[in-house]
Order: C-alpha cells, then structure tokens, then sequence
C-alpha cells in the first residue's frame, strides 16, 4: 500500500486540524494527537486536539445552523445523505484501507464498514419520507388529536475506535434527516478516519449550500467528551465505548435532564445445542471470536455447548482455529490483524493470567506473536479456553479474541448460563429444533437487545435497532424506529367545533 498516496487521495496531510464546523478547519491550542497504525506501529500522521476554545466555536456554528437546517423539508434534507452515500462508493477503496490500516481490521472488514456507510445513507434516504406520526381518535366531539415530530438540536456523537466511521454514520446520517446537526467526537486512537469523512461530507454540503455546522468535528480525548456530556445545548449525546465510560456519560447528561443514547459492552455468547447443524456453528463462532480481532462489541466471548455435542464440536473448533492466519490485515490472505494498542495486548495477557489462575483449561495455546511482520507488538494468538460459567473472568469482557467454552445439560440451564453475566448485547442459539429457537426468543429466552437463530453474534444487518440491555446501555441505534431517538414527540389537539368540552367528562361554568 503507497500510504503517501492514500492519504493524499484523502486530503490528510502528515499533520492535521481536529477541530472542524464543516468546510471551515480551526486552528487550537489542543495537545498533538499521534495516529499510530497498530499494522507496523509507523506514525501516519498527527492531530492537534479540540480545546476550549475551538470546541465553543463548534458548537456555536452548530446551533446557529440549526435555525436553518430545520426548515430544510425532510427529503432535501434526504437527497443530500444521498449524495453523501454516493461519495462514499467512489471513495470506498479508499476510506476501507485507511480503516484497516489506521485501526487494524481486515481489508475486507475495512471495506465492509464503508459499505455499511453507504447502507445507512440509503437507509436514511427513505426515512426522510416517512417521518410519520399518528393520529389519534379523541373523546371530544369535533376535535381532532395527533402527535408529530420535530428536530431535536444538536445530537453529540462519540464513537469508539473498533468503528471508526460506521457508528457514526449511523448516527449522523439519521440525525440529518431528522433535521439536526451533529457534533462528532471520534476516538483519539483512530482520529484520520474522522478527519477523512468530515472532509468527504463537507465538500458535498459546500457544493449543495448547505449551512456551516451541520457537521462538527472535535477530536480529543476524555476531557472534549466531558465537555460534550455536560453540555446543555446538546439535548442528546450518543456514546459508543465501553461501560465504564457510558456510565459517566450517563450520569453526567442524565444530571442535567438530557438524553443519553448508549451502545456499551458486549459479553456475547452462542448456545450450542445437540440439534445443531455444526458445521454452520463453527464458522458462526470462529467468525464471531476472532473477526476484528475480537474487538466488535458483538464479539463472541462464550460458546454453551451441550454435553452430548461437546467433545465432537471441540474437536472441530480446535482444527478451524488452526487454520486462522494472522499478520497485516491489508493482506486479503490473513484473517486476523493486530489489537489496536499494546494497552490492549496488556489486558488480552491480564484476562489469559486470569482465566489460568481461577483453573481455566487452555484449548488453543494464548500468546503475544514477535519477530517479522509483527513489529508492532499489537499482534496477539485467538485462544480458546474451558471454563466453568461461575468463573470470575468469563462475567467480564475483554476486547481481545479470548474464547470461553462450557457444557451445559438442559435448555432452561443454558439460558440461564447465558443470561447470568452484566451484559446484554447479541445473542445466539444454534439449533434445528423449533421449540428450542422459540423458547430462545420468549420472554423466557435471551435477556439480549439482539437474538439470532442459526447465525453468529456479529454481524447486524443496518435495517434493525441495534443496541442491548443491561449494561450495554438500553440504547437503540441504526434501523427500525430508532430515528426516533433524535426527534421530539409533540401531541396536538384542534378544536374545530363551537364549544370547549373538557377531557374526562370535567364540567367548568362560568
């Protein structure tokens, strides 16, 4: 890959502004941010971080675009998500390799967030014209009730470094068409990518008039997040990272009455049961384990596995993982690329001493791979351990791809298995008997925002909400009616008639 090239393609020059409010880059006096690749562990270029001052100026220029922005009809508003999607496709090779290099997913993975990009705008094309309401019968005689929706504001976005543009998309794209204007913190460990969009969004808006702010940009670290949560002229903030984080967000937006809108943690795990097709679970767990590295929040980190199939699908696992390779993701040959830092090599080696400690078996050997082509020292072995479901380490995730296996003996037992952790993300039974997949998806099933028959854990499809409960932050992005997020909901009541009756039959003469 000529590096010089793609960046250049891009508009990223070898060090950068962080801090946009559209077309217009600001200068701050933010500390540098550098953009290492986790690939090589060469510097690709450099960031000057939001501060006060710039992040006051971006906000600003949002509210003020707001005014104007709001009274754009909903599907011109849609046309230009559309145009934004279709610079997207001519600049997906592109955009796909900087993703891959800048955080360390497969090419393919790279090029398959882009797309996932260009899915949302389409998604969001058709939505801008059908932003529906209701209407409601009344109890009075000669009025008329419904409720409609209007624009929120300004949406804050921080998204994490695993999806360094695709989350935001979702997020951005159906904010737009919504009417907002949104203010984007990305990850400081993938701040290019962002820098790279906001670039390929502004110029689109500058040639189609759109107003200056409707795409912010703050790269930065904790600080600009704690900026944005406390922030009382961003109604909603939209936070993706680990729970830690989320519950500061939380607390922070939720203390001054605002929105959260958070997609948090994932402990995921595959049911898989003795009427299961073994091998459609094999490559449903060995994609979901090791895909990304293990860093997808719908990353699969446990496998319940019934006794009679245990030994069997075991044996099957063990040859898979031995045919993963692993080295530089921009090789279409390799299936596994680095974890995005050494912090993370760091906590991948902390969970493998755990696991060891409270008596886990190891199944496919752990460790942290050295020498040619791995310089970085980001490139770590997918393992697989047997555990017991009550061990400490399996209740916690870990972004990294360490997988636990356990057996189980009845249905309700693995249910139960599953459900028993903090977490609620995605959620897989593999099996051909129809009782056992409903009863997966009752009330009496998976406690998971996402559950699947007969499929991995990762891998959602743009159409449907995604988001979980529990610890995963109840929030629902994407698909469905999750526009509604980023809405207000007003109920209206006309009176047409002659006379004013009042609700539950109340009688007021004067």
């Amino acid at each position: 890959m000529n590096l010089k090239k793609l960046l250049k393609n891009l508009e990223i020059e070898k060090t950068n502004e962080g801090c946009s409010t559209g077309t217009k880059w600001l200068k701050s006096g933010g500390e540098k941010i550098d953009s290492f690749s986790p690939v090589d562990g060469k510097l690709i270029a450099s960031v000057n971080a939001t501060d006060a001052k710039s992040y006051e100026a971006v906000v600003l220029q949002a509210q003020a675009a707001f005014e104007t922005w709001r009274m754009v009809p909903a599907p011109k508003r849609g046309e230009i998500v559309r145009l934004i999607g279709n610079e997207l496709r001519k600049e997906k090779d592109h955009l796909g390799k900087l993703v891959s290099y800048e955080m360390g997913k497969s090419l393919q993975e790279g090029l398959g967030e882009v797309q996932e990009m260009i899915d949302i705008a389409d998604f969001a094309v058709g939505l801008s014209r059908q932003l529906y309401g209701l209407t409601i019968h009344s109890e009075r005689p000669m009025h008329r009730m419904y409720e409609q929706w209007h624009p929120l504001g300004v949406v804050g976005i921080i998204s994490a470094f695993n999806f360094p543009v695709a989350v935001w998309s979702w997020n951005a794209f159906i904010a737009w068409v919504c009417g907002d204007t949104c203010v984007w913190k990305p990850s400081e460990k993938t701040p290019l990518t962002a820098i790279a969009c906001q670039k390929i969004v502004a110029a689109i808006f500058k040639e189609n008039g759109v107003p200056e702010g409707v795409s912010g940009l703050i790269v930065g670290g904790r600080e600009v997040g704690e900026m944005m949560s406390n922030d009382v002229r961003i109604p909603l903030v939209s936070a993706t990272g680990s729970t830690r984080m989320g519950k500061a967000v939380a607390a922070a937006v939720g203390a001054r009455l605002g929105r959260p809108l958070l997609e948090l943690g994932g402990n995921n795990a595959i049911i898989v049961t003795k009427d299961a097709d073994l091998n459609i679970a094999i490559r449903a767990a060995v994609f979901g384990a090791v895909g990304t590295a293990g860093q997808r929040c719908t990353t699969t980190r446990r496998l319940i596995i019934h006794e009679e199939v245990y030994d069997v699908f075991k044996k099957k696992l063990v040859a898979a993982y031995k045919q993963i390779k692993i080295g530089d993701p921009l090789d279409e040959n390799n299936h596994v690329g680095p974890l995005i830092d050494t912090l993370a090599v760091d906590a991948y080696n902390k969970s493998v001493a755990a696991v060891k400690k409270e008596g886990g078996k190891q199944v496919v050997a752990a460790g942290v791979l050295s020498g040619e082509g791995f310089e970085s020292g980001c490139y770590v072995k997918p393992c697989v351990f047997e555990v017991a479901p009550h061990f400490e380490i399996v209740k916690h995730e870990t972004f990294a791809p360490i997988l636990y296996m356990m057996k189980y003996k009845t249905l309700d037992e693995a249910i139960a298995i599953q459900n028993n952790v903090p977490q609620g993300l995605s959620s897989s039974i593999m099996t051909l008997n129809m009782r056992e997949a409903e009863q997966f998806l009752s009330h009496k099933g998976s406690d998971c925002g996402i559950a699947n028959v007969n499929i991995g854990t990762s891998g959602a499809e743009i159409g449907g909400a995604f988001g979980g409960e529990k610890e995963t932050g109840g929030g629902r992005e994407s698909g469905s009616d999750s526009w509604k997020a980023y809405m207000r909901r007003q109920t209206n009541t006309i009176n047409w008639g002659n006379s004013l009756p009042l609700a539950q039959g109340i009688k007021f003469e004067v």
